[in-house]
């Protein structure tokens, strides 16, 4: 299995942030893990330019459900593909919280992205309220089973877990909370799907940073990192994407 780096650049960045691939394509040109770049919809088609041939992949940050329509605003997971990308986010916690997307929205999505040819990377996680009242595992059970399509293998899908009070607050769980967790989602997946669980990649999201990625990364089932502000610059995703490669 190929560990995956995969940068969410949520709502930020302009043309100009270009550079910030140049640089990271340059100083990575043949990275020991697979790096992503999820940048904006309007950078994706730029990005995609910018990083061809290189060893940065491309994804997007959400996608409809729909194939195509009457969905002003929205983009869909075809058109994704078209633009140069191969994976998807789904489910992020700011997409569930802010436009209330239910796990059978999330699982709607993911779906439309395997048939696509793009890779679902699914979030999970939970709030710190659900954490406080010991619901961790029963909150990341039950998304899990409804936001993951059944035909799902490793090559068609990622895990992430972001717990939703450790993303951009530079909080993060203790090693053992996050190790106990992906723990769980191998169980779960092995249980679903059998011997492909063991190839899905589960990653950790919520304030990595280069200054904890490597204590993070030696967690058993720990596949990579979905990360988000300090995706933005080159050299601090880099630092991560180093501490990756040498896990």
């Amino acid at each position: 299995m190929r560990k995956l780096a995969a940068g969410n650049w949520k709502m930020n960045g302009l043309t100009a942030a270009l550079t910030e691939i140049v640089a990271l394509c340059r100083a990575h040109p043949a990275p020991a893990c697979d790096m992503l770049i999820c940048p904006p919809a309007t950078l994706v088609a730029q990005v995609a330019a910018v990083a061809q041939g290189t060893g940065l992949a491309l994804g997007g940050q959400d996608c409809h459900s729909a194939a195509s329509g009457a969905h002003t605003g929205d983009v869909s997971a075809a058109m994704l593909k078209d633009a140069g990308a191969s994976y998807v986010i789904v489910g992020h916690s700011e997409r569930r919280t802010d436009h209330g997307e239910t796990d059978a929205v999330v699982l709607a999505k993911a779906s439309a992205a395997q048939a696509a040819g793009l890779v679902p990377i699914v979030c999970l996680g939970e709030t710190e309220v659900e954490r406080d009242a010991g619901e961790t595992l029963n909150v990341i059970g039950r998304q899990l089973t409804g936001s993951v399509p059944d035909t799902s293998t490793a090559d068609t899908l990622v895990i992430a877990y972001e717990p939703v009070w450790a993303i951009g607050t530079g909080r993060t769980p203790s090693l053992q909370e996050i190790a106990e967790v992906h723990a769980f989602l191998r169980q779960r997946l092995t249980a679903r799907l059998g011997t492909e669980a063991a190839g899905v990649r589960l990653l950790y999201g919520g304030s990595v940073k280069p200054s904890n990625a490597a204590e993070i990364f030696a967690l058993p089932h720990v596949d990579g990192a979905l990360v988000g502000g300090a995706s933005l610059k080159a050299a601090d995703f880099g630092a991560i994407v180093a501490a990756l490669s040498a896990a």
